[in-house]
C-alpha cells in the first residue's frame, strides 16, 4: 500500500457517530468500519447491532436532555474511551417541526428546536473536544450541516407542493457552521481539527414528484445527494488524508451553492 492510500486508513481508531442509525449515519458507520475504525453508533433509536460487524457497538443517548448531557458523555467516554473521530449527524426535532415556517412558527417551538438541535451539537462537540485536549489526542470533529446553513432556501422548488420553508432550520445550520470555525480556531493548537459537511437534499423514497423535478432542475449534476456521498466525504475528513484541513465547510451538493 502506498503512502497516499495509507492516509485514508483509520486502523483501530475509535469513532463516535451521533445519529448512527439514521439514513446518513448508517452509511458513515459503514464507511468508517471499512477503513478499520472501531465505531460506536450513538442514537436515541433502540436497535441491535444491525451492521453485524466486529468493532461496531451501539449506545443510547438522548441529545434533548441538555442538563444531563455532560454526565452522559462522561459515562460514554468512561465506557469506550475518548474518540479520535467524532461525527454528529443527528437530526433531533420537535413533533411540530413541519410548522416552523415563518407563518406558523411559535416561540416555544423555535426555542425547543434550537435547544435540541443546535445546542446539542454545540455542547457535544465541546465536551468531546475538551476530552481530546485533556488526553492529548489529535482528533477530527465533523459536524453535519446543510446547504441552507450557507445560502437561503430557494422557495421556487416548493411550488406545486405542500412543502414550506423553515425559519429555524437555517438558524440551526448557520450556527453549526460558525461554531465549527470558532472551534477550529480555538482547538487548532491542540491538533484537533473541526470541519462541517454541508449536503444538499438527500435522496429518499417518499419525495414529492413535483419537488423532485424542481430540485433536480436546479442542481448542475441533476440529481439528489446520496447518503453514500456524504459518508465518503466524512471518511476523508476523518482520515489523515485531510490532516491540513480545519474550519472548512465542504459542500456535498452537486453544485447547488455555486449558482
Amino acid at each position: 500500500m502506498n503512502n497516499y492510500l495509507k492516509q485514508f486508513q483509520n486502523k483501530n481508531k475509535l469513532a463516535f457517530v451521533v445519529g448512527g442509525h439514521g439514513v446518513i449515519g448508517k452509511e458513515i458507520c459503514k464507511a468508517l468500519l471499512s477503513s478499520g475504525c472501531k465505531v460506536i453508533a450513538i442514537d436515541i433509536k433502540s436497535k441491535k447491532n444491525s451492521l453485524l460487524k466486529k468493532k461496531f457497538y451501539n449506545h443510547y443517548l438522548d441529545c434533548s436532555k441538555l442538563q444531563t448531557l455532560k454526565n452522559n458523555v462522561d459515562k460514554l467516554i468512561k465506557k469506550f474511551g475518548t474518540p479520535k473521530i467524532f461525527i454528529n449527524c443527528s437530526y433531533p426535532k420537535s413533533h411540530d417541526w413541519s410548522k416552523n415556517s415563518f407563518k406558523e412558527i411559535t416561540v416555544k417551538s423555535y426555542k425547543y428546536n434550537i435547544d435540541v438541535h443546535l445546542n446539542s451539537f454545540v455542547w457535544l462537540a465541546k465536551y468531546i473536544a475538551d476530552s481530546m485536549k485533556k488526553k492529548k489526542i489529535k482528533g477530527s470533529i465533523i459536524q453535519l450541516s446543510s446547504i441552507y446553513g450557507v445560502v437561503a432556501q430557494d422557495l421556487s422548488i416548493y411550488k406545486g407542493t405542500k412543502m414550506k420553508e423553515s425559519m429555524t432550520y437555517s438558524v440551526i445550520k448557520g450556527g453549526i457552521n460558525n461554531l465549527t470555525k470558532q472551534m477550529a480556531s480555538y482547538y487548532g493548537e491542540y491538533q484537533i481539527r473541526c470541519n462541517t459537511l454541508c449536503p444538499g437534499g438527500i435522496q429518499e423514497k417518499n419525495h414529492n414528484p413535483k419537488f423532485l423535478k424542481n430540485y433536480k432542475n436546479k442542481v448542475p449534476l441533476k440529481r439528489f445527494c446520496k447518503a453514500t456521498d456524504v459518508a465518503a466525504s466524512a471518511l476523508f475528513l476523518a482520515s489523515d488524508a485531510s490532516s491540513y484541513i480545519t474550519g472548512s465547510m465542504i459542500m456535498v451538493d452537486g453544485g447547488w451553492t455555486i449558482i
